[in-house]
């Protein structure tokens, strides 16, 4: 505001000189004015300089607040996860949409000194000449509103320009993580039509985003080339009648023309309120994310009792340290693992431990009471032991696990052991030992419920008989439910449910229901 205050003066201190110094011809009168003007041109710069540090600090530190915030809602165990708001999205909303945030931080303080750019310009043309002053008074308002309602429409484009480019990029993530299987299938062209297409939807969103821009740009600028060369024209003629004198008349067009600068900043600022606007939005809608406020932090006791689950027409208990297999098809087995993965938020007492509902502890006892371990777990960018133990009770036990799950197989195959590094997700490794790494970790966090979602998809029937007997061995004592329909894995199981079409329809030993045709259709065919 400052600077913007010395720049308005800059003109009426000219327009000083010429009629108190230079039409006098005044020396010593020229001398203290150009001493004012250095000393305006000063404070101007100082005070710009600091400024525009100032506001910068404040927009980038608000972008970063906003993008801890946002990922501090999304790790929080309280937050429901929403399946529908996939990893692209988010950090396109962590990344631009909290720059677009910020940058509102570095717009409002010019935006403010644009104003007071205003009001000291129409001061000073209000001691040049009232009319003048009035001009720019009652002008200014009308623009202004003009400008915030040619804004709207590009708010509303800026937000489906943003949501187009997030859908792309999520498509575009998904296409290249799931690369491999996607060649394995054929399944390349129509997923690159579907990309190609989002693409398009996204791009066409950007143009009409781009022409609103332009077109708000082009009409702001012309109304606001219309202003001031009214203000120039009062104030010529002003001058060839005798009303104002030179140094007026030449103040007056020099603040004419530097309103242009502070006009412009105010024009635009609608349009960088208007996409701001339009990314608040999409920052709130993942930071009002439903949470459960929990209940009591107390956990049951260390040792599990029963665990039971009850939705839909499934109903399974498992008794305290029973190793419990579940044969289902694809769906119901993710329909099953989608409940025990939301039971901390879910509406009704759909699973309990120890006769205790789920829902009702705090998220944090929830997640050490029962872990669902699902089978597409991702691995972290950090060393395979530390993928393992960064859950364990401690090393001694992240080491079983390790040989339990059959990780120790997969180290003796890569460069430095359990200390090589993953890439990011672990691509680095095949299908089968992520799986491996994923189910280590797993087993390692020791929780009272361990439920396993199709854990050896990827390994072959020698590698799953190995990790059925680890499983077996590891577990023993605490409750364990074994979602799959590997025959190692199921023939480890002390009892298995046949799950189909919503229901548990047989129970009994792995041997006993081979009998039955559509536990051997799932199973073992």
């Amino acid at each position: 505001m400052s600077w913007q205050a010395c720049e308005a003066l800059v003109p009426v201190v000219i327009g000083a000189v010429i009629d108190h110094a230079i039409t006098p011809h005044d020396t010593q009168a020229i001398l203290s004015w150009i001493a004012v003007l250095a000393g305006v041109f000063l404070a101007l710069s100082l005070s710009f300089r600091f400024g525009s540090r100032l506001s910068r600090q404040a927009s980038e530190q608000a972008a970063h607040e906003t993008r801890v915030r946002l990922v501090a809602a999304v790790l929080d165990p309280r937050t429901r996860p929403d399946p529908s708001r996939r990893t692209a999205t988010v950090a396109s909303v962590a990344s631009s949409d909290a720059d677009r945030v910020g940058a509102l931080c570095a717009t409002l303080p010019r935006t403010c000194g644009a104003l007071v750019s205003v009001v000291v310009a129409a001061v000073a043309l209000l001691r040049i000449s009232a009319p003048l002053g009035l001009l720019v008074l009652i002008g200014c308002p009308p623009l202004l509103l003009a400008v915030h309602a040619l804004g709207i429409p590009l708010d509303r484009r800026s937000g489906v320009e943003q949501a187009n480019a997030a859908e792309a990029a999520t498509i575009a993530t998904d296409l290249v993580v799931g690369l491999r299987v996607l060649k394995g299938i054929g399944g390349e062209p129509a997923a690159s039509e579907r990309y190609r297409a989002a693409s398009r939807r996204s791009l066409h969103a950007t143009l009409r985003a781009a022409r609103a821009e332009s077109a708000y740009d082009a009409v702001t600028l012309l109304l606001t080339m219309c202003f001031l060369a009214l203000v120039a024209l009062v104030g010529g003629r002003f001058a060839a009648e005798g009303r104002i004198r030179v140094g007026d008349l030449v103040a007056a067009v020099g603040l004419a023309q530097f309103l242009l600068g502070p006009l412009s900043q105010l024009s635009s600022t609608g349009a960088i309120l208007a996409r701001a606007r339009a990314s608040g939005r999409r920052v709130a809608q993942v930071l009002a994310a439903p949470r459960h406020v929990g209940g009591s932090a107390t956990l049951p006791p260390s040792t599990p009792g029963s665990f039971s689950v009850r939705f839909a027409g499934i109903e399974l208990d498992a008794e305290a340290g029973e190793l419990l297999g579940v044969a289902a098809d694809a769906a119901d087995a993710a329909a099953l693992a989608d409940v025990l993965t939301m039971a901390p938020f879910a509406d009704a007492d759909t699973v309990r431990v120890d006769g205790a509902a789920v829902r009702d502890l705090d998220p944090d006892a929830a997640s050490r009471l029962l872990l669902v371990a699902r089978h597409d777990a991702h691995l972290f960018a950090s060393t395979v032991l530390d993928n393992v133990r960064g859950t364990a009770i401690d090393d001694a036990f992240a080491h079983a696990a390790i040989r339990a799950s059959d990780t120790d197989q997969v180290a003796d195959t890569l460069p430095d052991g359990l200390d090589t590094m993953l890439t990011e997700r672990g691509r680095t490794l095949s299908g089968g030992q992520r799986q491996r790494v994923a189910l280590a970790r797993a087993l390692a966090a020791d929780p009272a419920v361990l439920v396993l979602h199709d854990p050896t998809t990827a390994v072959d029937a020698a590698t799953e008989a190995r990790v059925a007997a680890g499983l077996r061995e590891l577990r023993a004592g605490r409750t364990t439910v074994v979602i799959a329909t590997s025959p190692a894995l199921l023939a480890a199981c002390d009892r298995v449910l046949l799950v189909f079409e919503g229901q548990v329809r047989a129970e009994g030993s792995h041997a006993m229901l081979a009998a039955h045709a559509r536990y051997r259709e799932l199973v073992l065919v």
